[in-house]
């Protein structure tokens, strides 16, 4: 258990100071293999189980969109260093953006792949205070701060309605559940769909210290 949650941090921390994407993906998958680790720790819980292949697959069907809008970024600037890759308004980068956006969707549960988040509270609560709360889910969003001057217009009107989206149906779904740990999940989807909805407006630093203070609220709530 402990030493999942070690390694779950040194992926997370090797993310943040990643400058590749290349490198930021091998770390994003770590994530998600740790993360299904630690959902299914009680697994003399079926329900527990159930949940982390849920939570698992769901996240990897949005990373092979993640992997092949990387395809698409290599091909056009011949480098996934972040200093180096620039914008454009072709169709390929688009499509680059919005097939990044589709793991970024997977891995911060928003609409239409947030369904696993609420299930995933089956985990011990210190593992739901820190991966989803503060950390894994986060990950999708500091990705996106990083990411969003590269997108193209298309691209950030998909963030926005996406965002709206999801912090709605958030929402609705924590006003429609009893569980405490259920509510707080649907709590976070809201809130990380309020986060997307700035970035796809340009509210970057809005976007961003609401991630922040995210954080520290809904850890401190688990």
């Amino acid at each position: 258990y402990f030493g999942f949650l070690g390694l779950f941090t040194v992926a997370m921390l090797g993310l943040v100071y990643s400058t590749n994407l290349l490198i930021t993906f091998c770390f994003w998958e770590l994530i998600g293999f740790c993360s299904y680790r630690l959902i299914a720790h009680m697994q003399q819980k079926q329900v527990a189980s159930r949940a982390a292949t849920k939570a698992f697959l769901l996240t990897k069907t949005g990373d092979i969109g993640f992997l092949i809008g990387l395809m698409i970024l290599w091909v056009q600037n011949g480098t996934l260093d972040l200093n180096f890759i620039t914008s454009t308004s072709s169709v390929w980068s688009t499509a680059a953006g919005i097939c990044i956006f589709i793991g970024i969707v997977g891995k911060s549960a928003q609409f239409p792949l947030f369904n696993w988040l609420p299930d995933a509270m089956q985990g011990p609560t210190p593992v739901s205070a820190l991966l989803h709360a503060a950390t894994m889910v986060a990950a999708g969003v500091f990705l996106l701060v990083q990411l969003v001057p590269m997108f193209t217009p298309t691209t950030l009107w998909i963030m926005v309605g996406v965002g709206m989206v999801s912090s709605l149906m958030g929402a609705v779904g924590a006003w429609l559940v009893t569980d405490i740990k259920r509510i707080l999940a649907y709590s976070t989807i809201s809130q990380l769909g309020f986060m997307i909805l700035a970035l796809g407006l340009g509210e970057v630093s809005g976007g961003f210290t609401h991630l922040l203070h995210h954080a520290f609220f809904k850890a401190g709530l688990f």
